[in-house]
């Protein structure tokens, strides 16, 4: 099995790892991010959103919890009535991450909760009880769709679950089955899906517009562009193609660098969003009359995580930039996403919009010129618009992966 950080990256496929890397950090902060990928067959989505499973960091949980209580924040039905004591007497554990897939046979009992049976059938002691179903006990970690808009398509009751648990953040479950009281569990559960586009039963935004809005990020993977990465996923393939090896113990430590990188990343949240910037989205929102909030909240949730990555203090527009076409993607036009893309473009100076007085002198100094050989022009013209298509492999997005 080829690791996560054996994967060829290149510019079709770099937005995922980043989207995948910043909802693990959001996820053990306790505020989902969900993503989608879409793209052609075979571009890799599903491998490297699987492949995350080998970079999950730990969570604390109460010992042996399905629901996976946090000892400080219990929550599910045993235990949010405990009190600290009767929780430290249980004990806590450490595990992975919960990372856990709903598949096309799924039904609503096994994604929700339904009747445990091994205990009413128990022949000393029968008693009637939950066992709670995938979302409830992925809890605080990931669940993964593959080709979520055909589940879309033939699974609405699922669907609609889907629906409560993305609706809010966190979400809920509600349990019902014959004979036992409605449970309604909160869950903080960011989820992942895949699909392909041009296949049917088609795009999920025109199966089930809502579902396609619930996703923070929606991410279009794109083909590997030179021969070079081609031979190199051909290569990696070949390796891995009919064995299950091993890693190697600097493949070992590689891998619990990163986790831990991650790890330490969640814990730094400290960062805020600048008034300027808050003001500027709302500015785009009004002016190119983005039809959900969501959009918003999406763009500021990500540009933070964008600027915690790269494990800086200050969120810049830059960040902004980079997140604004996975947060857009799917609920824009792609000429008003252009035309956004543009407009931020323009007002960038040296990663401070145009007002901002932090960085007056060095304009002063050098009118013509930043640092970095860029135009600072207060007047300048706006940027000439490109297509979509451009903005992964020039300009805007290439620049922000360059810092």
């Amino acid at each position: 099995m080829k690791s996560y950080l054996q994967l060829t990256r290149h510019m079709g496929n770099n937005a995922l790892f980043l989207a995948v890397e910043m909802s693990l950090v959001s996820t053990l902060r306790g505020n989902p991010l969900h993503i989608h990928a879409e793209g052609l067959r075979g571009t890799g989505k599903t491998t490297i959103m699987r492949s995350v499973k080998q970079i999950l960091p730990n969570i604390t949980r109460i010992k042996d919890c399905l629901y996976n209580c946090d000892p400080e924040k219990p929550h599910c039905p045993l235990h949010r009535n405990l009190t600290p004591q009767e929780i430290a007497d249980l004990g806590t554990e450490e595990i992975p991450m919960p990372y856990l897939e709903i598949s096309h046979s799924a039904k609503i009992g096994t994604v929700a909760g339904s009747i445990d049976l091994s205990k009413i059938t128990n022949p000393s002691q029968p008693e009637a009880a939950l066992l709670p179903g995938i979302i409830p006990q992925a809890h605080r970690g990931i669940v993964f769709v593959d080709e979520i808009n055909r589940l879309a398509d033939t699974s609405p009751e699922i669907t609609d679950v889907l629906l409560d648990v993305m609706g809010t953040k966190p979400g809920r479950v509600q349990i019902e089955e014959t004979g036992l009281p409605v449970v309604e569990v909160p869950v903080s559960v960011s989820v992942w899906a895949a699909s392909n586009p041009d296949e049917e039963p088609g795009p999920l935004a025109e199966i089930r517009r809502q579902l396609s809005d619930r996703f923070d990020l929606v991410v279009s993977m794109g083909r590997p562009s030179t021969p070079e990465e081609v031979v190199e996923i051909l290569s990696t393939n070949e390796e891995a193609q009919g064995k299950d090896r091993e890693l190697s113990p600097q493949e070992r430590k590689r891998l619990e660098k990163l986790q831990n990188d991650l790890a330490d990343i969640a814990l730094q949240n400290g960062l805020k969003m600048p008034d300027y910037l808050t003001n500027f989205l709302a500015n785009l929102y009004i002016k190119y009359n983005i039809e959900s909030l969501r959009a918003l909240e999406a763009i500021r949730q990500a540009a933070l995580l964008h600027c915690a990555l790269r494990k800086r203090n200050q969120v810049l527009i830059s960040d902004i930039m980079a997140v604004l076409p996975l947060a857009l993607n799917h609920r824009v036009s792609p000429a008003t996403l252009t035309e956004i893309m543009n407009a931020v473009g323009s007002r960038i100076v040296g990663d401070q919009p145009i007002g901002d007085n932090s960085n007056k002198k060095q304009r002063e100094a050098s009118p013509s010129e930043n640092r970095e050989g860029q135009s600072t022009d207060d007047e300048a013209p706006p940027m000439k618009a490109r297509y979509l298509r451009d903005l992964f492999g020039k300009g805007a997005i290439k620049r922000e992966s360059e810092l």
